[in-house]
């Protein structure tokens, strides 16, 4: 069973989320939080598996919400998935370096909802390639001016390769064809560098690429 907690300061966007998971066998709603103070102080409580958070609210924002979430070595199994309106706002890449799973658009499609939630539960983030390019193209910062950063000495050769691949949006199976091996040892050297970078999900690594300097912005 999928446990989700909803945290959005709009009873009329709580109560339509609610009503499609609740009618799934394997999604279960535990609690609902209209600001992100009560929505830590629940998912404290109830330890769920997915986070289902808005950006913008009272009292405490999505993006202060997912940090002190992110921080917290008790929720280190929740999956926080922010929720915006804005599709690519402002606030989005702030939210993935804050810990953030992924994010999701308001307006989604039912099915692409549901099918969201379950690709969360399982770790794997909400970023899909066509996304993640744009997220790169006008949220990410400009290059450093001196490559390397914490954590990338750890990575070998084709960890790093695997890593940059992955910040420029490519798939596990494009990774794949673009290294020429499996796609088993490609999600294998990516989810090796997530354990050594400590990152919480594949969202978490590109926004470490960008940081320490392996990918450069407008980089091929």
């Amino acid at each position: 069973m999928i446990r989700v907690v909803l945290v959005d300061d709009q009873p009329l966007i709580r109560s339509g989320f609610r009503a499609l998971l609740d009618i799934e066998d394997d999604i279960e709603v535990v609690a609902e939080a209209a600001d992100g103070r009560r929505g830590v102080e629940l998912v404290r409580q109830h330890l769920p598996d997915i986070a289902l958070v808005d950006v913008q609210m009272p009292v405490m924002d999505g993006i202060e919400t997912t940090r002190l979430i992110a921080a917290d070595p008790a929720l280190a199994s929740v999956h926080v998935v922010i929720l915006t309106n804005y599709g690519l706002d402002e606030y989005v890449f702030h939210a993935l370096r804050a810990g953030a799973a992924g994010f999701l658009v308001k307006d989604i499609e039912p099915e692409d909802f549901l099918h969201a939630v379950r690709v969360a539960a399982r770790g794997d983030a909400l970023l899909a390639p066509s996304i993640t390019r744009r997220l790169i193209d006008r949220f990410v910062a400009q290059p450093l001016a001196t490559p390397g950063g914490p954590g990338l000495e750890e990575l070998t050769n084709r960890e790093r390769e695997a890593v940059a691949l992955v910040a420029r949006g490519l798939s596990n199976d494009e990774v794949a064809d673009r290294m020429v091996i499996s796609p088993l040892t490609a999600k294998t050297h990516v989810n090796r560098a997530m354990t050594k970078l400590r990152a919480r999900d594949r969202a978490q690594l590109v926004v470490f690429a960008y940081e320490s300097g392996l990918v450069v912005r407008g980089g091929a």
